[in-house]
């Protein structure tokens, strides 16, 4: 399957895209991941997305498509798209080359989650800036306050976590990537909605019984 996974900030895209590859043996592509990789690596193309992430807004269409392309054609034949598209223009983008190469997408996940919930889930948030582990303040406490786990250190409120970046993003997300879901719609795609203020299992569940429909 080569599928989409779409929802706001915080929806829990990350959890369970981890769950999708792992029941379906499919590639996890992560336009979060594969940038925060590339700034790391102090890359031509992490250097131009740094001020837009920090910022949290979109890191313009044509460095996203360029980079996740690339993904996609490294990737084996099944995969998650995780934050990607995220605007009309990166679908168009998508579409294009998939059709180039004689491919498409089977079905889009669309995670539905408002707003209050959201701001609560990632400013919430801890991550080690060492390891990557993720912890949150309410839901997924650390063994002792403020330190990872594994035993790496201090934990951070990423930049992108602070609450006026959560906002940003989310007003971000609703004027231009909230449009996507809109745009599949019109070509006929295959849009599978998904209610993600549940409980996370509860939401895997759901996920599990429509792609065993989709695959089957």
């Amino acid at each position: 399957m080569k599928l989409i996974l779409l929802g706001p900030p915080g929806a829990g895209k990350g959890t369970q895209c981890k769950r999708i590859v792992d029941k379906y043996s499919m590639a996890h592509l992560s336009s979060g991941d594969i940038l925060r990789a590339e700034r790391k690596a102090n890359s031509e193309l992490g250097q131009k997305a740094q001020s837009y992430m920090d910022s949290g807004a979109l890191v313009p269409d044509e460095l996203i498509i360029d980079m996740m392309i690339g993904a996609i054609k490294k990737a084996p034949a099944g995969y998650v798209l995780d934050g990607f598209p995220r605007t009309i223009a990166q679908g168009e983008g998508l579409d294009a080359a998939l059709e180039k190469a004689g491919e498409k997408i089977d079905g889009i996940v669309n995670l539905q989650v408002p707003d209050e919930p959201i701001m609560a889930r990632m400013t919430g948030r801890r991550s080690c800036p060492v390891c990557g582990a993720v912890y949150h303040i309410e839901n997924l406490k650390p063994k002792v306050d403020g330190q990872c786990d594994k035993g790496c250190g201090e934990l951070v409120q990423r930049k992108d976590d602070m609450p006026e970046v959560v906002s940003c993003r989310l007003k971000t997300y609703h004027e231009q990537t909230a449009a996507v879901i809109g745009y599949y719609q019109r070509n006929d795609n295959n849009i599978i909605d998904i209610d993600a203020n549940q409980d996370i299992d509860r939401v895997t569940a759901d996920i599990f019984s429509k792609l065993d429909a989709l695959n089957g």
